[in-house]
């Protein structure tokens, strides 16, 4: 018998295509996660980014995942080079990013790789399309549901 996370994952675009990226993002996270569901996309305003940027779109994915978290987030990364990803400098635009927001109740923090993804309560693009899908998910540090988060925003 396997072992399944309940994974949350957030994804965004501000750069091309952005409803193209995310919905590559979503027919690749098909093959990673069962019981895939994704949220409505959000038009967002940037936050904690470099000079003068366009809008983002965002979405948030929650399934469940047989993949180690190591082994998740590079599969992650992999659809973001897919998408012509470029990391110039923090902050930068972004054809595509996915976010391991939540593995369920792990809380690892490792050089790369920390799960809660670490700002992710005070992101309401993060939190608002995950609450959607994902309101009764629990963050492991603080014990709140992912729709308590939102509410306290």
């Amino acid at each position: 018998m396997s072992n399944l996370a309940a994974v949350a994952v957030a994804l965004g675009s501000n750069l091309g295509d952005r409803r193209a990226h995310l919905d590559y993002a979503v027919s690749r996270l098909r093959s990673l996660l069962t019981n895939l569901r994704i949220s409505s996309y959000y038009e967002t305003e940037p936050i904690d980014v470099a000079g003068p940027q366009s809008p983002f779109l965002n979405a948030a994915a929650v399934g469940s995942a047989e993949a180690s978290p190591p082994d998740l987030l590079h599969a992650l990364l992999s659809i973001e080079a897919e998408r012509g990803r470029e990391r110039p400098h923090p902050g930068a635009a972004r054809t595509l990013d996915l976010d391991l927001v939540l593995y369920g109740n792990l809380v690892l923090n490792e050089p790369g790789l920390i799960v809660p993804h670490p700002r992710f309560r005070e992101r309401r693009f993060v939190l608002e399309p995950l609450a959607e899908i994902g309101s009764e998910l629990v963050d492991p540090v603080t014990g709140s549901t992912v729709g308590e988060l939102l509410r306290k925003l």
